[in-house]
């Protein structure tokens, strides 16, 4: 009799355990986030991703009943950010607000980086799509991007362009149009202001995302010749795609969000959750169709194979052209 008592009890002890532990994750899941959220965003107050992040952390906030403040990191392409995040407590405490450069195409021009861009980092979700818009100042010549591939072609390096520094996605995504459109353009690096000198006429092209370049198109300091999806954008409806003059063309960036890598899955599952409930919100669709961007859920398992590919895609297109 007490040898099928133990048995009984062996039996089911594992059994046990699983629900102890599994109680135990779902209260930490109930009970976080316990304290204000840190949200590292790499890039300064203003730029795409700082618009983004804000609105997304205001209402998590409303939804989970902490505040989640918004710290700017800019700097080093990102790498200030990523890293600050690489080194923080895995405890859902601090959270990363990224664009998809950070992790699929640093690695390819940067040396060395302080951080490791798969293994450091807890895909959560991504948050949107992001087209950019090749834009060029209001009194360019070339008006249409025909006319620009057309004049390039006859006047090798002739024109300039300017981008938020050397192996930003600016910069790759031109080496990626400027490559399959068979021309050259002249690349002028900035660490800031790259926009302003734009609309002021000292360089006369960018690639900006839409969260930026929208604003300026409507208020005519700029002309739009492209954008990066393989459609034309609703916001900008006479605007090509890219793709309708330069075939194979498409360079759409994203936003989303990654935690410090150990970050516990149940906290990973409850900020999926929220982030993908803000996104299924009217006001989301109404704000993100005024910035031109466009809502994009998915689960952290997706997330992370797609930025496999990705990193797949932008390493070749770096390392075809030389970046570095």
């Amino acid at each position: 009799m007490k040898k099928n008592a133990l048995f009984v009890a062996a039996a089911t002890w594992p059994a046990a355990v699983l629900l102890a532990c599994a109680s135990m994750a779902a209260g930490a899941a109930e009970s976080y986030p316990s304290k204000p959220v840190r949200v590292i965003v790499p890039f300064p107050a203003g730029s795409s991703p700082d618009i983004v992040a804000r609105y997304l952390s205001g209402k998590l906030a409303e939804r989970m009943g902490q505040p989640f403040v918004v710290d700017n990191r800019a700097g080093a392409g990102g790498m200030l950010g990523a890293e600050a995040v690489a080194k923080a407590a895995p405890d859902g405490h601090t959270i990363f607000f990224m664009v998809n450069s950070i992790v699929t195409m640093n690695q390819f021009i940067y040396k060395k980086l302080p951080y490791d861009p798969v293994k450091d980092f807890a895909p959560v979700s991504i948050v949107a799509a992001v087209p950019y818009v090749l834009i060029a100042n209001k009194d360019f010549p070339q008006r249409t991007l025909a006319d620009l591939i057309a004049t390039a072609r006859a006047k090798p390096a002739s024109i300039n362009y300017a981008s938020m520094g050397v192996g930003g996605a600016g910069h790759v995504i031109m080496e990626l149009m400027t490559s399959l459109a068979g021309v050259r353009l002249t690349h002028v690096p900035y660490k800031s202001g790259a926009l302003v000198d734009v609309i002021g006429g000292q360089v006369p092209l960018i690639f900006q995302p839409t969260t930026t370049a929208i604003e300026q198109v409507k208020a005519g300091t700029v002309i739009p010749l492209g954008t990066t999806g393989k459609k034309r954008l609703p916001a900008l409806p006479d605007t090509p795609a890219i793709a309708e003059v330069v075939p194979g063309f498409e360079a759409d960036g994203w936003q989303g969000v990654e935690a410090p890598a150990g970050t516990p899955p149940a906290v990973i599952d409850r900020l999926n959750k929220e982030i993908a409930a803000v996104l299924a919100l009217p006001e989301t669709s109404g704000r993100f169709d005024a910035l031109g961007i466009q809502a994009w859920p998915t689960s952290p398992g997706e997330m992370g194979r797609i930025i496999a590919t990705d990193i797949d895609k932008w390493g070749g297109v770096i390392r075809r052209a030389g970046i570095d």
